[in-house]
């Protein structure tokens, strides 16, 4: 679950999370060099855009491992090596999965911090069981992980609604990171 902070600004006019991501990212790149820490991404419906957000800060090189798309199931199994039949066991949009692309690409990269996203962005593919703006992010140390289905709400109509669940995916996951190592 989102914090209120966070969903306050899922609130906002869409070209206004860019912002928050900037500052986040500044955040979590300024800390994880100061404490010699590393992190990778395996990312799914965010398609880049958290390895974006990081390496956009100038420094980034001294912390970012590598940001994986894994965003067939084949390249799950293949790249991050989650078994093809928990994959169909759990769904592709899950929470075991998403941990499992976290777990995959700390261990696969050799990383402090592995980040995995999966979810449904929108606007459409989402079924009444699992809605547009269901998304899994989870962010992992060898020794503690943190899984949530971030359940973002529906916006106002005229609202890019994936554009917005990309971000606020990739705000949550930036703000995550700097949590689990705090």
């Amino acid at each position: 679950m989102i914090s209120d902070e966070l969903r306050r600004i899922s609130m906002l006019d869409t070209g206004e999370i860019p912002t928050y991501i900037d500052k986040a990212a500044q955040n979590v790149v300024q800390y994880y060099i100061v404490n010699k820490l590393h992190i990778a991404a395996a990312e799914s419906c965010t398609g880049g855009m958290l390895a974006s957000a990081i390496t956009s800060v100038s420094g980034a090189s001294e912390m970012f491992e590598c940001g994986l798309v894994t965003y067939s199931e084949r390249i799950k199994s293949e790249l991050l090596g989650i078994p093809r039949d928990f994959i169909d066991r759990y769904g592709v949009v899950s929470k075991e999965v998403s941990l499992a692309m976290a777990k995959g690409a700390l261990e696969k990269s050799g990383a402090d911090i592995g980040v995995g996203i999966t979810g449904i962005a929108g606007p459409t593919g989402g079924t009444e069981k699992q809605p547009v703006g269901t998304i899994y992010v989870s962010v992992v140390t060898k020794d503690k992980e943190i899984t949530n289905n971030l359940e973002l709400s529906e916006p106002e109509a005229g609202i890019d609604v994936r554009l917005r669940n990309r971000l606020m995916a990739v705000l949550y996951s930036l703000e995550t990171a700097l949590e689990i190592v705090k």
